[in-house]
């Protein structure tokens, strides 16, 4: 073989091990966000398995709001279902989307709860309730530390699966785009509280 042909065979290994990093580059973002849901569903399955003792707690104070109690048990398991759906694939648009409605959902009846758990004084002041909510705030904590991390994960594949050459290859070989985890808070909870004097 000739002086051309071992140029030639050196320019195709060259584009061949090139072609094989972008691959293995897009497994490897893809593969972190993953694994940065699973930090996510770890916490969510915490705050989930606390919410049924929450109501339990509840239920003996506040017999007369049963509507808000079973809406709490109601948005627990809607959320527990999408978790579930995101889980089987992270980055899924629909399946990241039905879990930050779900999310939202829940949110918003533990904190209509929670409003009304201050017009029974011997609920809050239950040692029961208050650790419940604690431990509820320190998972909530965590839920959004893990789902930053998540969302940067995701940022970063999207980014790279976008970028000239590797969305050739992303196309390609079927790295889809993946969608953040929108934070679970409302528009109003959102505003930053004024203060007036």
């Amino acid at each position: 073989m000739g002086t051309g042909g071992w140029i030639f065979l050196a320019i195709v290994a060259a584009l061949a091990f090139w072609a094989v990093s972008i691959y293995n580059g897009l497994v490897t973002l893809r593969n972190r966000f993953k694994n940065a849901f699973a930090q996510i569903d770890v916490q969510l399955k915490r705050r989930y398995d606390l919410i049924p003792n929450l109501v339990e707690t509840a239920k003996g104070y506040i017999k007369h709001e049963r509507e808000t109690l079973e809406a709490v048990i109601k948005a627990r398991n809607q959320a527990v279902t999408a978790a579930q759906a995101a889980s089987a694939n992270p980055g899924n648009p629909a399946a990241m989307q039905q879990l930050g409605a779900a999310e939202g959902a829940l949110t918003g009846v533990l904190g209509r709860l929670f409003a009304l758990a201050e017009a029974y004084p011997d609920l809050k002041a239950n040692q029961n309730m208050l650790a419940l909510q604690e431990e509820l705030a320190s998972t909530e904590n965590k839920v959004a530390f893990s789902r930053q991390a998540f969302n940067d994960s995701v940022m970063e594949y999207n980014t790279k699966r976008e970028s000239f050459p590797d969305n050739i290859f992303a196309g390609m070989f079927g790295f889809s785009p993946a969608e953040l985890l929108a934070a679970t808070e409302s528009a109003e909870e959102r505003k930053a509280p004024q203060v007036k004097f």
